[in-house]
């Protein structure tokens, strides 16, 4: 059973970034327009599969018909209908201060630049002018207050799916709600299919994966944690073949998806591999770091510190794109470490 999340926490580990202070209530200028114009957004919709319903945490949502003006608000929301062939008028800004909720592992571009909505705290008033009718919403904070606010607009809502925990909805779950809402379902099972045939393919390329121990550990300015099983990063290890460290999984005061490791409990990140997130740290806070030196994987050179934001964050984008292109980069920096 997973636990309560803190909504903070969350986010700090959904973004891996050392902005957050900055992020919160950051809104767009104003300066790109998102008319579109009269064009059709959504013209590969099929039209038959509406009306279509769709379960979510606040109820059941139901789609008339194919959206041509669509709000992306969630995170990594929008990079998944642009892979889906749709583009948003409107757009939450997740990729750092000022992003246009794509990653760079997003081979997609706008055709026209959307609205930029903010980040943590959404300009409610911007994103009811630019007339939607659909907004997604799928890993978020979840709160019932936010998503509140947004049905007052008055246009279908796609909040997280039922009984989902804050930001912690799987790819899996986000694909299939926005690939119903979107009227995409053939192209959202294709997505599907192409991402677990890809992780079937590289963990049968590498055996030695299989049955080895990993904490994916996180360093903050402050404060070192570990991942736990529900994580995205984590599922991301275990279909490769990796076992999350049982002794994290058992220490106390987990929130959600992490747990918090004290300077003098470094010893909990032992493992045959031990990788490292960085939060708002540098790289040298953790190789400086004598502790971190004396946990026996990092004397043996079987760590890896995830010094790239753009690999860091598509590891931890847990949406489809991004996980295919984490593949292509993470994969042969764990085989490496293993190798040494």
């Amino acid at each position: 059973m997973r636990r309560a999340v803190s909504p903070l926490r969350a986010l700090l580990a959904v973004l891996l970034t050392g902005a957050l202070v900055a992020l919160t209530g950051c809104t767009t200028t104003g300066d790109e327009s998102a008319d579109s114009g009269g064009a059709n957004l959504n013209p590969s919709a099929d039209a038959g599969q509406f009306p279509v319903t769709i379960p979510t945490k606040f109820g059941d949502v139901t789609v008339e018909k194919p959206p041509q003006r669509v709000v992306a608000l969630g995170w990594t929301d929008a990079e998944v209908a642009m892979a889906l062939g749709v583009q948003p008028v409107g757009v939450a800004d997740w990729l750092e201060v000022g992003g246009n909720g794509l990653g760079p592992w997003s081979p997609q571009k706008y055709e026209r630049a959307p609205e930029k909505l903010g980040t943590l705290e959404v300009n409610m008033e911007k994103v009811a002018a630019l007339n939607p009718d659909l907004i997604l919403d799928t890993r978020s904070s979840g709160e019932r207050s936010r998503h509140d606010k947004l049905s007052e607009i008055g246009v279908p809502v796609v909040s997280l799916p039922k009984n989902a925990d804050d930001y912690l909805t799987t790819w899996q779950q986000q694909l299939d709600m926005i690939g119903k809402a979107l009227g995409r379902q053939d192209k959202a099972e294709q997505l599907r299919d192409d991402l677990e045939a890809k992780f079937d393919r590289v963990a049968s390329e590498h055996p030695e994966f299989k049955g080895k121990e990993m904490v994916l550990a996180s360093r903050l300015p402050d404060a070192w944690g570990a991942y736990l099983e529900g994580d995205g990063r984590v599922e991301f290890m275990e279909r490769l073949g990796f076992v999350n460290s049982p002794r994290v999984e058992r220490q106390p005061g987990g929130r959600g998806f992490s747990v918090p490791i004290s300077d003098e409990r470094l010893d909990l990140l032992d493992a045959d591999l031990t990788a490292v997130f960085l939060i708002g740290a540098k790289p040298e806070d953790v190789t400086g770091d004598p502790l971190y030196q004396a946990v026996p994987s990092v004397e043996k050179g079987n760590d890896l510190v995830l010094s790239d934001q753009d690999i860091s964050l598509a590891f931890s984008s847990n949406s489809v794109v991004g996980l295919s292109w984490a593949l292509d980069e993470v994969v042969p920096m764990l085989a490496k470490t293993l190798g040494d």
